[in-house]
């Protein structure tokens, strides 16, 4: 009677049980579950009658649109495999990963079309290019394809521990991963996050997070499972953002921290009439205790913090909240909420640990490396068998992400490992010392790296990007740190960018800024 853990589910239950009621917004074009589903049976009966087979990849490369959120069934019923690309890179690294995975279809939106046929010579396993918006020649015009199919397709049996995507890791150091996602995987995932941030056929989800980051961090599918509706946003802006909000009676969101400074720091005329209430669910990097106080008491939002990567489907922690945290002022309570915070209940298990593997001491102080193991955990990169093996070392995932564990079990990022700074002996923390230049008036965002010193040989330097009406010098900065952390932590020098260096995703390349790379543009 066992039946697999499979997203596939969610779409299942809910076309039975809300059928009528409103699935995806996108613009002007709506959908009920059962439009959405229709269409998503006939891309699938378009597919298998092209030849696409279980196990065959399908890449994507769009922003949040209806045509790839109904990608994220209509390949995986099939047993095919869904690629979901970052549409912000460049044509070569699109032609690396399609390459990379072996495609043999590629769906690409109307702003994307360009790249890909300048490099279409240069992959030669793909055999069908579907234009999702725009159609041209020598492409498949998804929208007449799927009115024209039928919606009937032999449907093959798919077992939970059948590769469900291939989402490829930023690679800014070395070549991108891919990241291999099972059925199971993505399932328990959603359902974590329901566990943990409840939500109900009422909700309405604004799609501010890219759906092609960790599977929009699998709220392709969590959001399908509570019956509630996708409200697609195609490009995320604070003006826009606070528009749809308005418009579509927004009740929730994702946003990795990048996203809420824009948020918090958009114009007042923006802000006005936002309703307050929203729940806003944060990870991609840890967000500032200062950013998180600014849009809870501004705004009266309400956020919770969640820990993971793509590796681990990808959320393996939850700031989960509890009555004592009540209790506590504004301040106090935003600085816990900055916490990555404690395993979900479906996730498995998380350590930090030292160099040797043994778990360090809860005192929120002392330092070790997060590691993992459970039901979200992936089967391991892609074609690269020496890499999933570094990663899988001595039986746990190894995150590389550096954290202290408080006293009530709450795990705590510290850095990327890679982005400790060691100075005179000393490890300074770049994450501590961005969080309290983010209380400084006059800051909107911050970056310290470590860059070389004669005499510490690493020392803190700061990379900051001031509100537009704000006004502060490089020592006044300094000061305000020195104020309010040891001297050691203190950055040498500060350097004032209009803008940060990021990815698509909204993390910092703090390897552009240690760099010095090109393209950084200074105030």
């Amino acid at each position: 009677m066992e039946t697999p853990l499979t997203p596939l589910e969610f779409a299942r239950r809910t076309r039975r049980l809300h059928p009528e009621r409103e699935a995806v917004t996108d613009g002007d074009q709506r959908f009920s579950y059962e439009q959405f589903f229709d269409r998503c049976d006939r891309w699938s009966s378009a597919l298998q009658r092209l030849g696409v087979r279980p196990g065959d990849r399908v890449v994507y490369i769009a922003p949040n649109t209806h045509a790839l959120l109904e990608g994220f069934y209509a390949v995986p019923q099939l047993g095919a495999v869904l690629v979901p690309l970052n549409y912000r890179l460049t044509p070569a690294d699109f032609a690396y990963m399609i390459n990379h995975c072996g495609a043999r279809v590629v769906c690409a939106h109307s702003d994307h079309l360009e790249a890909v046929e300048g490099i279409r010579k240069e992959l030669p396993a793909v055999e069908l290019f579907v234009a999702l918006e725009g159609a041209r020649d020598g492409w498949l015009d998804y929208e007449a394809s799927v009115a024209s199919s039928p919606a009937a397709f032999a449907r093959p049996p798919i077992s939970e521990r059948d590769l469900l995507t291939i989402n490829y890791t930023s690679g800014t150091t070395s070549r991108p991963k891919g990241v291999m996602i099972t059925h199971r995987n993505a399932y328990l995932n959603s359902v974590g996050t329901l566990l943990h941030f409840k939500m109900t056929c009422a909700d309405r989800y604004l799609w501010t997070l890219p759906m092609f980051h960790a599977n929009g961090w699998t709220f392709v599918w969590t959001v399908t499972a509570a019956g509630a509706v996708h409200v697609c946003l195609r490009k995320v802006e604070p003006r826009a953002v606070f528009e749809r909000i308005a418009a579509e009676r927004i009740t929730t969101l994702c946003a990795a921290p990048t996203v809420l400074i824009g948020i918090a720091n958009a114009p007042a005329e923006q802000r006005r009439g936002a309703p307050r209430g929203i729940r806003v669910l944060t990870a991609g990097a840890p967000p500032a205790a200062a950013t998180i106080q600014r849009v809870e008491g501004d705004l009266g939002w309400v956020i919770t913090q969640v820990y993971g990567l793509t590796e681990t489907a990808p959320f393996i922690t939850v700031c989960e909240p509890r009555p004592e945290h009540e209790m506590l002022g504004p301040e106090a309570s935003a600085a816990v909420k900055a916490r990555q915070g404690v395993e979900l209940l479906t996730s498995g298990e998380l350590l930090v640990v030292d160099p040797a593997g043994a778990e360090v001491p809860h005192d929120g102080r002392t330092m070790g490396e997060i590691v993992v193991r459970g039901n979200v955990v992936m089967q391991g990169y892609y074609d690269d068998p020496q890499a999933t093996a570094r990663a899988f070392e001595g039986g746990y995932f190894h995150t590389g992400d550096a954290a202290v564990v408080h006293p009530d079990g709450y795990a705590e990022i510290r850095d990327r490992f890679k982005d400790v700074i060691i100075s005179g002996g000393e490890n300074v923390s770049s994450v501590e010392v961005e969080g309290v230049l983010l209380r400084h008036p006059s800051v909107q965002e911050a970056a310290v790296v470590g860059v070389p010193h004669e005499k510490w040989g690493e020392a803190p330097h700061a990379f900051v990007v001031l509100k537009p009406e704000g006004s502060a010098t490089e020592q006044e900065l300094i000061q305000f740190l020195r104020d309010r952390l040891a001297h050691f932590k203190a950055p040498h020098g500060v350097t004032f960018l209009t803008e940060l260096p990021k990815t698509a995703t909204g993390k910092i390349q703090k390897y552009v800024l240690r760099g010095g790379r090109a393209g950084i543009t200074r105030q």
